[in-house]
């Protein structure tokens, strides 16, 4: 029986029988396996990240803070999720990733026979698969990032260019009718007063709520978008307060943006630039606050980067560029948008040399996108102020080359976007611990 050995994590509510059971069977080695029982979903995700081996979880559908994401924590852990259910179950477990449910009363047979299906014993010499997520496809919409540094004309920016592409759609959306969708990923979120949609419930908070138990339909993720007349496109407020990031989980959030991917046409994230994550930082609480801005940049078909110009513009401009080519941004997907730039030529083809000169330093391997360059406009605080529409005659250049953009680059929309495989952990090492 060596090579039927089980290591099995369970958790429930408190008094639940099935959690007994299972603890009888293994002490009186009824069943081939090692029982550890948690006391909350916390401790169980705490077991995942350690460096031991575990080969299922038994989670109790009753038990709170059982969702996608402890979910997708086991599978990524190569650990096998098995759902233990009531007579009927509450939810569709299987379409959120778990590899089976069992339903109560659980027998050892029953529980042995999962086991064995699903579940890989720890002496067991084979390499451990990774089973395959049960993650939303996503569909082939168009994603456009606008990101920037405070103050430099991004929410402004993409207001423009959702505007544009509402009344003009790509020739990648097809024929006309898209359906086009600004959603507020910064964590100062500004699109709900600037569009003055008067609240901000619901928001990216619930949608990504929603994701947690279920996978919704495209009329239940529409449902969480404002949809403003004045511009003609859908709006998803962000969050509410700059610390609301902590309240978004990873697989939960990608699951989100899979799903808004799937139900609009064109999709334009205004974001911030900022990427850093645990490989820069050492800190998985760093990679999770930027999980938005380093996902919908990387997964982009067209970034859209707006900066000012002066010296603390310039130094800016190329540490985004240089990050963004770290997290694989290709540079011939990338827009730079100078906003206030001077109005004399000669003072514009200085920037550009200077822009150009420091990039190559930078990044020799790269080549700097052409900079569109757009003067200060003063008439157009009033419109924000009213909610109105921007004038198309401020933006012109920008959505001029956004279109141009979009007709020759492929889109990078595939399959598995925003569901990324799980990082293989090099025999010996440690790997990340809780």
């Amino acid at each position: 029986m060596i090579d039927e050995h089980f290591i099995v994590l369970g958790v429930a509510r408190p008094r639940t029988s099935w959690l007994a059971d299972v603890g009888s069977w293994a002490n009186s080695s009824t069943l081939p396996l090692e029982f550890i029982r948690c006391v909350s979903v916390d401790e169980v995700r705490s077991r995942l990240l350690s460096n031991r081996r575990h080969s299922a979880v038994l989670l109790g559908e009753d038990c709170v803070g059982i969702d996608r994401d402890i979910i997708d924590s086991a599978r990524e852990a190569g650990c096998a999720p098995i759902v233990i259910t009531e007579t009927s179950a509450r939810r569709d477990w299987i379409s959120l990733g778990a590899v089976c449910t069992l339903t109560k009363p659980v027998g050892p047979d029953q529980l042995l026979s999962a086991l064995r299906d699903h579940a890989i014993g720890i002496d067991r010499p084979t390499p451990r698969q990774q089973p395959h997520s049960g993650s939303v496809p996503s569909a082939s919409g168009l994603l456009i990032t606008v990101l920037g540094h405070g103050g430099t004309g991004t929410s402004t920016t993409a207001m423009a260019l959702a505007t544009h592409l509402a009344e003009n759609p790509p020739i990648l959306c097809g024929s006309s009718g898209s359906r086009v969708a600004l959603i507020d990923t910064s964590l100062n979120g500004d699109q709900a007063l600037l569009h003055d949609l008067g609240d901000v419930v619901p928001g990216l908070q619930e949608l990504v709520d929603l994701h947690r138990t279920t996978n919704p339909s495209n009329d239940e993720v529409r449902n969480h978008f404002w949809f403003s007349p004045k511009h003609g496109y859908d709006v998803l407020p962000g969050l509410r307060r700059h610390q609301d990031w902590s309240t978004l989980r990873r697989r939960t959030t990608l699951a989100a943006l899979a799903s808004i991917h799937r139900c609009y046409d064109v999709v334009l994230a205004d974001a911030d630039a900022d990427f850093e994550g645990e490989q820069q930082t050492g800190s998985i609480d760093v990679e999770d606050r930027n999980l938005l801005s380093r996902e919908l940049a990387a997964h982009a078909d067209l970034v859209v980067l707006t900066t000012r110009p002066g010296i603390v513009g310039v130094r800016r401009t190329l540490q985004t560029l240089r990050d963004l080519a770290e997290i694989g941004v290709e540079t011939s997907r990338i827009l730079l948008v100078v906003l206030g730039a001077p109005r004399s030529t000669r003072q514009r083809s200085e920037l550009n040399r200077t822009l150009a000169r420091l990039f190559r330093e930078a990044l020799p391997s790269h080549e700097l996108p052409t900079p569109v360059m757009v003067p200060f406009r003063r008439d157009l605080e009033p419109l924000l102020h009213d909610g109105s529409p921007l004038p198309r005659s401020a933006f012109s250049s920008i959505t001029a080359a956004v279109t141009d953009l979009l007709r020759v680059i492929e889109p990078t929309g595939s399959e598995m976007a925003f569901q990324p495989a799980p990082i293989a952990v090099v025999p010996g090492h440690l790997g990340r611990t809780a």
